[in-house]
């Protein structure tokens, strides 16, 4: 039963890694093919019967983690874009598709239905076609008639359209006639036709040649023909990062704001979370548990819901802060359009968001801190504030460590907030790419790839590569420092 429950799904995966080839996906093929090994070699044999509990684990990191970041850093080498999007071949294909319609042949057409079967009437010269049936590509002559009796309606025949552009119809005079819209027949000459390897010849007779370099056909004047291909185009991409102002500059003051956004984010969640947990902590403190159940509120709610919230309160025309604030001081601040107003109503979010977290952990980890300590420093006459500064906070450091570089790292690539909260803006001015004020570098990669009118996929891969490395190596220089900060600390506790 074993074995032939694993054949069944083997099957099925190497059944639809067959599928994904045909369907031009090689590297998905692969995946799935590698899936298929791994499964029927690890269920199938028994020598390998512990790692069937770790195999799924271990095939979800692979396929859903470490394949898309190899993927998105293959994308950085390459010219991957809305321009370079095709395979060569499918690059020659619909190049040679195109095709100008010769207005004096063009007129309008109708279709007839006959059976299961159909004809072409032509009004203009009153020419009807022979039955076809247009189911595929067909060929039929072009006779005069008289017109039908039974036409049928435009909407029935654009479901037909398919049939129809693989339709070529023959004029009693020679002249062949293509479907050329969906209400006219006309002739086409086609604007490119392949005449070498990798050579096009244009219709006025101007030579294209395929430059693999760049991933374009390219006229006797230098200029790049679109749609171009997908080629490997080494550190380009990286070079355009660091050696174009238009892109450099924005860059640098998208990932200054970013730093000091995780940091002060960072800071200020953690230092309110605290703040409130040691109040809570407070013996004396009436109504506690009303008071954490408000605090705790804003994690209950669901970010992005807080998020629109918050976008519909900071409304300069409508919103309750700036009526609020008129009311009171006369001002109405141009929070969406005033660049440093717009990054403080990102830092002001976002603590409000991610405060109640801090304030959890920290009364969890304050109860952990032992009481004798602080009345052995009380005793020896020291202040709160001191006991709090030289017992209290150097034990809860440690633990806190790693999920305050945790916070860091998901603030440095807190795409949702900026996103539904401004979009980036408002936009930086002067810059060759789209950068916004209040941009961080993960939403500046994401307009960049998605949302930007000439998408740049290999120059979102190549900075997703440079966001990488850059929040690695912060991340690994806070938590060293970090670190010896702490053993400091917990060393002059200890003394």
């Amino acid at each position: 039963m074993r074995l032939a429950v694993v054949a069944c799904v083997t099957a099925v995966l190497l059944a639809g890694s067959f599928y994904l080839y045909q369907l031009s996906q090689p590297v998905f093929g692969a995946i799935l093919l590698a899936l298929a090994t791994g499964f029927a070699i690890i269920f199938g044999a028994k020598r390998y019967y512990g790692a069937r509990f770790i195999f799924p684990g271990v095939a979800a990191v692979l396929i859903f983690i470490a394949f898309p970041v190899a993927y998105t850093i293959y994308i950085g080498f390459t010219n991957y874009s809305s321009f370079n999007l095709l395979s060569y071949e499918r690059t020659i294909e619909v190049l040679t598709a195109r095709s100008s319609v010769d207005a004096s042949t063009e007129q309008p057409f109708a279709v007839a239905a006959e059976d299961d079967a159909y004809r072409i009437w032509l009004p203009e010269s009153g020419l009807l076609s022979d039955v076809v049936s247009l189911q595929d590509a067909q060929s039929a002559a072009l006779t005069p008639a008289n017109a039908p009796a039974v036409l049928l309606d435009r909407r029935d025949a654009i479901k037909l359209r398919s049939g129809l552009q693989a339709l070529t119809l023959t004029t009693p005079d020679g002249t062949v006639i293509q479907n050329a819209g969906l209400r006219t027949f006309a002739s086409l000459t086609p604007d490119f036709v392949r005449t070498g390897p990798d050579e096009l010849t244009k219709s006025d007779g101007t030579i294209l040649m395929a430059n693999h370099e760049t991933g374009f056909f390219v006229d006797q004047a230098g200029e790049n023909v679109p749609p171009g291909w997908r080629v490997t185009i080494g550190w380009d991409n990286f070079a355009r990062v660091f050696q174009s102002e238009g892109i450099r500059q924005p860059m640098v003051s998208v990932f200054i704001w970013t730093f000091f956004f995780a940091t002060a984010s960072v800071v200020l969640t953690f230092g309110i979370g605290l703040t409130l947990a040691v109040i809570l902590q407070w013996p004396h403190l009436r109504f506690k548990a009303l008071y954490r159940i408000l605090l705790i509120l804003p994690y209950a709610v669901p970010a992005f819901i807080s998020i629109l919230v918050f976008r519909g309160l900071f409304n300069q025309n409508f919103g309750e802060i700036n009526l609020i604030l008129e009311a009171l001081f006369g001002i109405r601040p141009n929070w969406f359009t005033d660049g440093n107003l717009a990054r403080a109503m990102v830092l002001i979010v976002n603590t409000w968001l991610g405060y109640p977290y801090m304030m959890l952990l920290a009364m969890g980890f304050l109860q952990s801190v032992p009481e004798d300590h602080k009345k052995a420093a009380a005793l020896e006459g020291a202040s709160a504030l001191r006991v709090f500064f030289t017992i209290t906070l150097p034990q809860i450091i440690p633990p806190f460590l790693p999920l305050l570089i945790a916070s860091f790292a998901f603030n440095f690539n807190n795409l949702v907030l900026v996103f539904l909260l401004t979009r980036g803006l408002p936009d930086i001015p002067g810059t060759i790419i789209p950068a916004g004020e209040t941009d961080i570098l993960a939403s500046f990669t994401y307009r960049l790839a998605f949302d930007n009118a000439g998408q740049q996929f290999g120059l979102a891969g190549a900075i997703t590569l440079l966001i990488f490395l850059v929040v690695a190596a912060i991340s690994y220089a806070n938590f060293v420092a970090m670190r010896r900060a702490a053993q400091r600390r917990s060393g002059r506790a200890n003394l």
